[in-house]
């Protein structure tokens, strides 16, 4: 009997850690992009206008938002920084209408970016690896009447110079609780 009832917080703790840590693992690896091609430049890519696409999956894997996005994207005289205009429709559900990002490289010449923008928490940082950037950030995110503030991470696969692949990963509390799929062209 005593063998029975040590078992099940056994089993319970186990189920729990699976849980958590199948959560966890969702996002791919960036280091294994490195010598992917084409190799990503953030800044060409989004100089000028860019049409996105895009769904937002649930944890059950249904689609609770379909949207279209028009980007126009700035970058300054010093070629350090890259403002991003986004304007959004959507299809199916609600969310942002607007969005101006702002995003500096954190060198001359560097891969690594950080950006901003009214609804990000803090700063989001990201970092090139070949064809990828995989982008982080925390978001106050408004859900039916409720914000709970969540972190993204975002992946950009850029197909060739005139196509990005996006895929956001939004987790609270370490677990993957929506996805985002995101086609992006430039136009």
């Amino acid at each position: 009997m005593r063998k029975k009832l040590l078992s099940r917080p056994i089993t319970a703790f186990l189920l729990v850690f699976l849980l958590i840590a199948s959560g966890c693992g969702i996002s791919p690896y960036s280091k294994d992009y490195v010598e992917q091609q084409p190799k990503l430049d953030l800044f060409s890519f989004f100089s000028g206008e860019v049409k996105a696409w895009g769904i937002v999956q649930n944890r059950k894997g249904q689609v609770t938002q379909r949207f279209t996005a028009n980007i126009l994207g700035t970058v300054d005289k010093t070629g350090q920084k890259l403002t991003l205009d986004e304007t959004f429709e959507y299809m199916q559900g609600e969310g942002a209408k607007k969005r101006v990002w702002n995003i500096l490289r954190n060198g001359v010449d560097s891969e690594s970016f950080v950006g901003n923008a009214s609804d990000i928490v803090s700063s989001a940082e990201g970092d090139v690896y070949g064809n990828v950037l995989n982008w982080t950030y925390q978001m106050d995110l408004t859900v039916n009447s409720g914000t709970y503030r969540v972190t993204f991470d975002d992946w950009m696969w850029a197909l060739d110079d005139e196509t990005i692949v996006n895929r956001a990963y939004i987790k609270k509390f370490g677990l993957v609780m929506a996805e985002v799929t995101l086609f992006m062209q430039r136009q």
